[in-house]
């Protein structure tokens, strides 16, 4: 297995991608994980802002997100905790948060770890049992405490990348940037380290009755929004 992984790990070096933590450790930590929480802006695009002051995402990152759940459920037979941390109110990810039953969303937190505390007393997970999907400055707290960390690459930000580095906050950088695929990446990734990516791609190009039980599970899962109300956070209703 561990020779698997180092090819496996070749190909997204050779891609660009930088592993801050050797891929045996990052397979090792991933067997650990319960939990998938994912930052929205510079995550799901590039960070940009419409005139109506939210962001979109595509479909390319959202099938690698439903990827990642179903391996995770192919190696535990449970689906993963997902969620949502943004510090912003965005309608596309209430959207993509309910059609693909995310298990919750969190918007308007700016302090992302009380939206993490939150979490993780929700559904009574340890921090290091959390893998973390991040891009920016704001995330850097929550990324300190997560069991695994994928930061999202973008130009213009190589100061934080070097902060990143040197204080041990992620343990793979994307090599494709913000709004281009970067999070299909960082799934696929996962995936492949955690050796099940001929698996995963065989029994949803079949639709399997094995997929399928793994997509009725997880349609069974009805999103719950939280923001902060009243300076505690509360469920609300988006």
């Amino acid at each position: 297995m561990e020779t698997a992984v180092n090819v496996l790990s070749q190909q997204f070096r050779s891609q660009g991608g930088v592993f801050l933590t050797e891929p045996t450790e990052i397979l090792h930590r991933l067997n650990k994980i319960k939990a998938f929480v994912f930052d929205w802006d510079g995550v799901f695009n590039n960070g940009t802002k419409n005139i109506q002051g939210t962001s979109d995402y595509n479909e390319i990152d959202s099938m690698g997100i439903n990827m990642l759940r179903f391996s995770h459920w192919l190696r535990t037979k449970t689906i993963p905790i997902t969620s949502i941390i943004s510090g912003e109110k965005n309608s596309s990810s209430f959207q993509l948060s309910s059609r693909e039953h995310f298990s919750s969303c969190y918007y308007k937190v700016s302090h992302k770890t009380d939206a993490l505390d939150h979490f993780c007393a929700l559904y009574k997970l340890k921090p290091e049992e959390v893998a973390f999907v991040f891009d920016d400055i704001l995330d850097l707290q929550v990324a300190e405490r997560c069991g695994l960390r994928v930061l999202i690459n973008r130009p213009g930000v190589s100061m934080v990348k070097n902060y990143v580095t040197e204080k041990n906050l992620a343990d793979y950088i994307t090599s494709a940037y913000s709004g281009q695929y970067a999070l299909r990446e960082a799934c696929e990734m996962l995936i492949g380290i955690g050796g099940y990516w001929n698996k995963v791609l065989e029994e949803r190009i079949h639709y399997s009755t094995t997929y399928q039980s793994y997509l009725e599970q997880r349609n069974a899962i009805e999103t719950t929004y939280y923001s902060r109300i009243n300076q505690q956070i509360e469920e609300a209703n988006p």
